[in-house]
This record gives structure tokens, C-alpha cells and sequence, in this order.
């Protein structure tokens, strides 16, 4: 990846709602060039969607925890996040190396919330549970920096 794609792309991280023109000033080139280079690094699926960052706690959701599950029977079939992906409240499901073998990221409203998310994801994969609640979240959300290197290995 060129130096001014990684430039582009560490920007839209920052903000996805700059401005072509922004974009444009921030680089060195024309809008028309910066829109060009925007619509390849779409369809090479380096940039893959533009989102909201939600305030949770306004919408009603205060309460992030962090649940690790593994299954209860390890002869199961490995369909956890299959099994999951009808919970709205897992707000991502990473596979882990360890004891555990996902680790969901959960938004609720209260702790009797969580309670009963926790009994609809064991009920749900049959899988045992332990759970960490956030306190505070001092950043969240940050842009990379795009070293080189691994742009480079993005395009292998």
C-alpha cells in the first residue's frame, strides 16, 4: 500500500465523515484524486464501512462486561458464535487462544440485564461462563497507525 493510501486510510479511522475536501487538504491532492483513492481502497475491501459512534449510556445501555465462554461438553461442535448471533447484546464475539474459547463483548442496561444474558448465552451454546464488568472505559475506538509493513502485508 502507498504511503498516501495509508495516510487516507489512518484519517477516515480517525473520522469517517471527513470530507473529500478535508481529505484532499490533508494530503496534498486534489478531491478528485483523494475520491478516486477512497473508491479503490472501498473496493479492495481495505475500507469495508463508515459508522456512528453511539453514546451507550444515552440509548440506555451503561453496563459493558466482558464474557468469556467454553464449552461445557469439549466434543461439541465448535458452533458457539452461530448459536449467539440472535443475542443483540453480544456486541462482538472474538475466538481466543487459552482456556477460553470466545471472548463476547456485551452492552446491557442494568445487572439483572446481565444476569439474564448470561443465562440466554449458556442456555444457548452450552457453554460455561465468567464474566468481567467494565468500571470505565478510559479510550475506545482508537485509530490505528498504519505502519508500512503492515500495509504491505494487507495486499499479499
Amino acid at each position: 500500500m502507498e504511503e498516501i493510501d495509508r495516510r487516507i486510510v489512518t484519517l477516515l479511522a480517525k473520522d469517517g465523515r471527513m470530507s473529500f475536501t478535508d481529505l484532499a487538504r490533508e494530503t496534498g491532492l486534489s478531491v478528485s484524486a483523494v475520491h478516486q483513492r477512497v473508491r479503490r481502497l472501498e473496493k479492495r475491501g481495505v475500507v469495508r464501512g463508515y459508522t456512528a459512534v453511539i453514546d451507550l449510556d444515552a440509548i440506555g445501555l451503561p453496563l459493558t462486561a466482558f464474557v468469556s465462554i467454553k464449552p461445557i461438553d469439549p466434543a461439541a461442535p465448535d458452533d458457539a458464535p452461530d448459536r449467539l448471533a440472535h443475542l443483540t447484546a453480544i456486541e462482538a464475539c472474538h475466538s481466543v487462544a487459552g482456556d477460553e474459547s470466545y471472548i463476547l463483548k456485551v452492552r446491557v442496561a442494568s445487572p439483572v440485564a446481565l444476569e439474564d444474558l448470561l443465562q440466554q448465552i449458556r442456555a444457548a451454546a452450552n457453554v460455561s461462563t465468567r464474566t468481567t464488568v467494565v468500571l470505565s472505559t478510559p479510550y475506545e475506538h482508537r485509530a490505528p497507525e498504519i505502519a508500512a509493513e503492515a500495509a504491505d502485508h494487507s495486499t499479499a
